[in-house]
């Protein structure tokens, strides 16, 4: 959540990042419901503590004035629980107008409305080549009963699928692959709840913009976190850390649970884009100095392109523009890898750097060196995430006669196979 004192002295500011970010909340409306609720939360309080001093004062009242004295005492408590009564739904509409207030964009983000408007910054490798006619994944994964898709929508709907053989073996090598990569950088692992509670989507800031995008257990008022960071950021809710110890490093794993809302009749079929996904999350917990969190931001985002480099994937650096941040982004950059049958390179990372707009939502500090108690900031990228990576490694590595190449990193997690190779005995029944 953002400060409401610099909504105050900045409200211009706030309203420009709302536009940039092509949302729809009314920071002046906002300020006109804060002017109400102070006023009305001024009123209460002086009604309370006319209350306090006249229960007090009933302890040694006069005989005589008491019957004054009570109906005084009735009157103001009428009065207060009015008040209150009108307070409350002020204070409800606050509370959501606030949690709809956006980070501000740092001054180098781009303006666009869309991913097609984001600014490319480098690339590594060459989009692939194949002297053949090249196969996409699902052919791929259907040749080496990889993936059981009709079989699983029967049973879980839309875009379901199970990974199969090495399929399965081949989602368990990135991952376990890309955990040891952070592990070498010290990252701390973290497997965190998947099933959370609102007020760590909330304070994580993916609700309530972005509810749409979740799964409720209703009769347990929980729901699936859609990235393992909601997990590992909550988990340091109502804390106040130690500047000695920042900054915190995790590695989040985690399956995420997503219902696509808004996607309907897009990359139906495939990997691409699907319910449920298993991924290894880069989280850091680090103080407020503008340069340790750059810092931050710009190791994240190499991990990410190493991880890339290692599985020697072809791939892009994006800039995000402002239309396509998130609420509490106030930087992103995206890493795209090379997809031969999409003909073009396809999101596998996003690494972002929020600020203090989660810590301030989570109520997570540090002390300084002065003893003041600030708020951190976070930041968070993907490591891995599967089934999506798959799309490249099998396009991008297969070969002619139907193999599929393993990255020489990637081998060890595979019993020291150099291929995938096509199937001689008959695919599992439920491919």
């Amino acid at each position: 959540m953002i400060d409401i004192n610099d909504i105050r002295r900045n409200p211009e500011i706030f309203q420009q990042a709302i536009k940039r970010k092509r949302l729809s909340v009314d920071v002046y409306a906002l300020l006109a419901v804060d002017d109400r609720r102070r006023q009305l939360q001024t009123i209460v309080d002086k009604l309370r503590q006319e209350r306090n001093s006249l229960s007090e004062a009933t302890k040694t009242i006069d005989k005589d004035r008491r019957p004054e004295h009570l109906e005084r005492c009735k009157a103001v408590a009428e009065k207060l629980a009015e008040v209150e009564q009108q307070l409350r739904p002020v204070n409800e509409q606050y509370t959501d107008l606030m949690l709809r207030v956006p980070g501000i964009p740092a001054d180098d983000v781009p303006d666009g409305e869309t991913e097609a408007e984001n600014k490319e910054i480098r690339k590594w490798g060459q989009p692939t080549t194949f002297g053949f006619t090249p196969k996409d994944h699902l052919e791929l994964a259907r040749l080496h009963g990889m993936a059981a898709f009709d079989p699983a929508r029967q049973i879980a709907g839309a875009r379901a699928f199970a990974l199969v053989g090495d399929g399965a073996l081949l989602e368990l090598a990135v991952l376990r692959f890309a955990l040891d990569r952070l592990l070498a950088k010290n990252f701390v692992p973290v497997l965190p709840p998947l099933m959370v509670r609102e007020q760590a989507m909330i304070g994580t800031g993916y609700f309530p913009i972005g509810e749409e995008q979740a799964y409720k257990l209703e009769r347990d008022e929980l729901y699936l976190a859609g990235t393992s960071e909601v997990g590992v950021v909550a988990l340091h809710a109502n804390q106040v850390l130690r500047r000695e110890d920042l900054p915190l490093r995790y590695a989040g794993v985690s399956a995420c649970f997503r219902r696509e809302a808004g996607a309907a009749g897009k990359d139906t079929k495939g990997l691409y884009r699907v319910h449920q996904f298993q991924k290894v999350e880069q989280v850091v917990i680090c103080s407020d100095d503008a340069e340790e969190t750059a810092r931050e931001h710009a190791q994240l985002l190499e991990n990410a392109e190493q991880i890339l480099q290692a599985l020697e994937l072809p791939y892009r650096v994006v800039v995000v523009c402002a239309g396509d941040m998130g609420l509490g982004q106030v930087r992103k950059h995206d890493l795209e890898a090379w997809m031969p049958s999409r003909n073009a390179y396809g999101e596998t990372h996003s690494c972002s750097t929020l600020n203090a707009f989660q810590a301030r939502r989570l109520q997570i500090r540090f002390m300084d060196a002065n003893g003041e108690k600030r708020y951190a900031h976070t930041l968070n990228n993907t490591a891995i995430a599967s089934p999506r990576i798959l799309i490249p490694l099998l396009e991008v590595h297969q070969q002619e006669n139907g193999r599929v190449r393993i990255p020489a990193a990637l081998r060890p997690y595979l019993g020291g196979r150099e291929f995938i190779e096509p199937p001689t005995k008959p695919l599992s029944p439920i491919v």
